[in-house]
């Protein structure tokens, strides 16, 4: 039978294990990876093989050559461009002819039953068929649905945690017929999950999932490519290795040949111990493996760790739950905190530290009793996941540090053609001033210049975006949730948030720590445009019926909450013939975020003040201006959810259009309203780049959010707190009524919710029941699952930072609505436990 081998990965993620070695060549238990696929496909019948090639394809062609040192006939195909996984595969028609194959890649470690794949693919009849698995966090995978006979009826790439309807995922191995094979274009680009899957989807095509049992884990970084050798150590998965299995002294060896292993030497676990290796008296090893013509000295410790061939570990050093790559050398006594890295050819002086996440890249140098406690290329690790969305976060100057920013900027700025330039700005906070100029010496450093438009808010920041002449933008900010907290966000060159194959493909590369810098004659320069706020407030009026709003002579009360808005939006009100009562009208560093109590405080003075000037309305616009709270002219604070009702009657009185656009955890009150103007009402997932993709792809009359953010067609792409308060202003003055003495209309809605704890490792299964459980009913697969019924509905959706889920309810009898959250507290709580 005949396999292909995906094998042209660079491995960026795997970086500086990556950096002389193809991917599919990193060794596990000392052995390249892709000689563990390939006798996983020798074991079950797979003797012709084709490894497709296209980064240092002499490396796996040099170690394999024709095969038959590994019991198969092995090809090779050096794709000449990019085509994609399944253009790539088209690229080989030759070898696979008339004949079903069997795809797989080369960096993937798995103990799976291939046999029993291409079994179930030839009793379904299928055209095409993918081996699945279920994963704890399928998120960053593909998320495949499947009938009870195992028939493919959704799939999603790399979904949101809201997206995320199942725990089986696509493990990338492929089971095709010829007929599947032939359907792919020629030289051109064209991919498995985004093309060829969705069209044998759509044409109805046989297309099966199989659902293996076993071991399967995608190396894909230097946190997994540590965990697959913790796993081949406890046994968990089942590989063919060429040693000797020896018992000694309660631990379990696996040997290679001519070992000199001194018999003081006190082993721990399980470790492996490649050919020639050499321990010294009183050494300690457990939990390692260890690569072949090591050499480890005298009263040296090596705990859970990865040594590759021809390792150096002098008296005294001690290795904990590190890589240490081949040739490199650890003299004596030298220290190797958990999850460092030394390269090959690389150095560690007599006595030194490298501390915890430090790399050291290869033939670098660490001095004899010097500590290490930053990458020795140029930065510090980051321990987690950059992005959430299209923004990182962390402590300041604990977690966001102007050495963590200043890295970020250059990694950024290194994305981005030299030359070009990217807008940012900031609030007034001391902190986030700090962090912006890092990250502004950064971007320079890469040759791309920055316009700092300072202390303007975020709508200013997009609003520059939208001319086209910037590669994107950023702003930032104290988190609104904590003051503690500060937010980075990223823009592309649109305005629009950065998407989040964008925002991998820059954690990818900050992660690689190797982005190249400007020449000194190529180094950015800052400038600071004076144009941009009078453009935005002459486009801004131009959007807005100013004649109607004039006539009426609204009085109005602003509580600015000393942001930036403050800048902007006096010039604008005054444009109006507004009668205005400003409230906190200027720009105070010392108040940052917005705790609850600061909102309640701010939101009962302007309630007061509205009340007893007789005013038509108050706004609270937030720091940021993406965010609008409301008071009606009675002084009464309007939710988040009835403004979004109020706002939806008022311009659907006032306004034809065939649709509207709101996230799917909005009020069943707006299909009401929408049914009596026969409008079409779309939901789309609860964020923002969500909503302003509705904007761009569906021509809605609006977009309306559920957190006082609103996106209307002709001037912003984004929610923009300033613009939505006037445009409630013209909304009342073209219905000649006011949201006062309409709110009592949709005041009938009860909506609540409820946070569930669930452990991270059974959201997949726990999403995988609700859609078994809500099969037979009508519901909306947008963000979580959604279940309609006539009278109520319920949202289920994992939380995407927390070990949780929420339930949303909404019902017009409030003992309903508690009835309905309390029985998916339930049903959660059992899914979890389930086995």
């Amino acid at each position: 039978m005949k396999a292909i081998i995906m094998a042209g990965g660079f491995g960026t993620r795997l970086r500086p294990l990556t950096l002389g070695l193809p991917k599919p060549m990193v060794p596990i238990a000392n052995r390249p990876m892709m000689e563990h696929v390939v006798a996983l496909l020798r074991k079950h019948g797979f003797d012709e093989i084709l490894s497709l090639l296209y980064f240092q394809p002499e490396a796996i062609s040099g170690h394999f050559g024709d095969g038959s040192d590994f019991g198969v006939k092995m090809d090779y195909h050096l794709s000449k461009d990019d085509y994609g996984t399944a253009g790539s595969v088209r690229s080989a028609s030759e070898f696979i002819g008339s004949d079903r194959i069997v795809i797989i890649s080369g960096d993937v470690l798995t103990d799976f039953d291939l046999t029993r794949a291409v079994k179930f693919h030839e009793d379904q009849n299928a055209a095409a068929t993918m081996v699945l698995t279920r994963m704890d966090n399928p998120r960053q995978y593909g998320v495949v649905i499947t009938d009870e006979s195992g028939r493919i009826t959704r799939f999603l790439e790399k979904p949101t945690w809201g997206e995320v309807f199942s725990d089986k995922i696509n493990t990338g191995i492929y089971i095709l017929e010829p007929e599947v094979v032939n359907m792919i274009p020629h030289q051109k680009f064209y991919d498995f999950s985004k093309d060829l899957f969705p069209r044998l989807l759509k044409d109805g095509s046989p297309m099966y999932g199989y659902s293996a049992d076993g071991y399967w884990r995608d190396v894909g970084n230097i946190q997994e490519y540590m965990r697959a050798h913790m796993d081949i150590l406890d046994g968990v998965v089942k590989l063919e290795l060429p040693l000797n299995q020896l018992d000694h002294k309660g631990a379990t060896l696996w040997v290679g040949k001519n070992e000199e292993v001194d018999d003081s030497v006190d082993f721990k676990g399980v470790v492996i111990l490649g050919d020639g290796v050499t321990v010294g008296a009183k050494s300690s090893i457990s939990n390692c493996v260890i690569g072949e013509k090591t050499t480890i000295g005298e009263s040296a410790t090596i705990s859970e760790s990865v040594i590759w061939n021809g390792a150096r570990i002098a008296d005294g050093a001690r290795v904990t739950k590190a890589i240490v790559l081949s040739n490199a050398t650890i003299r004596g006594g030298a220290i190797l905190e958990e999850n460092s890295i030394v390269s090959e050819n690389a150095r560690i002086g007599k006595g030194a530290c490298v501390k915890a996440g430090c790399k050291v890249w290869p033939g670098k140098e660490v001095e004899d009793g010097a500590t290490l406690s930053t990458s020795l290329i140029w930065g510090e690790k980051w321990n987690r996941e950059l992005f959430t969305d299209a923004k990182v976060s962390g402590l300041a100057n604990i977690e966001i540090t102007p050495e963590f920013a200043a890295k970020l900027g250059a990694a950024y700025g290194s994305s981005i053609p030299k030359g070009q330039s990217i807008v940012i700005s900031r609030d007034a906070g001391n902190a986030s001033r700090m962090i912006a100029r890092s990250i502004i010496t950064g971007i320079l450093s890469a040759g791309v210049n920055a316009e700092d438009i300072r202390t303007l808010p975020i709508p200013l920041v997009r609003y520059a975006l939208k001319t086209g002449r910037h590669a994107g933008g950023i702003h930032v900010r104290h988190s609104p949730k904590a003051k503690e907290i500060i937010d980075i966000i990223f823009f592309d060159g649109n305005g629009l948030d950065l998407p989040s194959s964008r925002a991998k493909s820059l954690e990818r590369l900050f992660f690689s720590e190797d982005f190249p810098r400007a020449k000194l004659d190529d180094i950015g320069h800052i400038e600071y445009p004076i144009r941009v706020l009078e453009a935005y407030r002459q486009d801004f009026l131009k959007a807005i019926d100013v004649d109607l709003v004039r006539k009426r002579r609204f009085k109005v009360v602003v509580d600015y909450d000393h942001g930036g808005a403050v800048e902007v939006f006096p010039a604008i009100f005054a444009s109006l013939d507004c009668e205005v009562i400003s409230l906190n009208a200027f720009i105070d560093p010392s108040v940052i975020g917005r705790a609850p109590e600061r909102t309640e405080s701010s939101l009962r003075t302007l309630s007061s003040i509205v009340r007893s000037l007789n005013a038509d309305v108050g706004f609270l616009v937030d720091n940021t201006s993406e965010k609008l709270r409301v008071i009606d002219r009675e002084g009464n604070r309007i939710s988040d959810m009835l403004l979004l009702l109020l706002v939806t009657s008022l311009f659907l009185r006032t306004h034809r259009t065939e649709t509207i656009a709101v996230p799917v955890t909005a009020s069943m009150g707006v299909e009401d309203i929408a049914s009596e103007y026969g409008v079409k009402v779309v939901r789309v997932r609860n964020d923002h780049l969500a909503m302003m993709h509705a904007l761009n792809s569906l021509n809605p009359g609006f977009v309306g959010g559920t957190r006082g953010g609103f996106i209307y067609p002709g001037f912003q792409i984004g929610t923009d707190a300033m613009f939505s308060a006037v445009k409630i202003l013209e909304l009342m003055a073209r219905s000649g009524t006011t949201l006062a003495e309409i709110r009592s209309n949709y005041e009938g809605y009860f909506m609540d919710e409820i946070e569930v704890h669930c452990d991270w490792g059974a959201k997949g299964r726990v999403m995988r029941r609700l859609m078994e459980h809500s099969t037979d009913e009508k519901r909306d697969l947008v963000d979580g699952v959604r279940i309609n019924y006539d009278d109520h509905w319920v949202l289920v959706t994992p939380d995407r930072n927390k070990a949780s889920f929420w339930v949303i309810a909404e019902s017009r009898d409030k003992d309903l609505t508690a009835r309905i959250l309390a029985e998916y507290r339930s049903h959660i709580a059992k899914w979890q436990s389930e086995d």
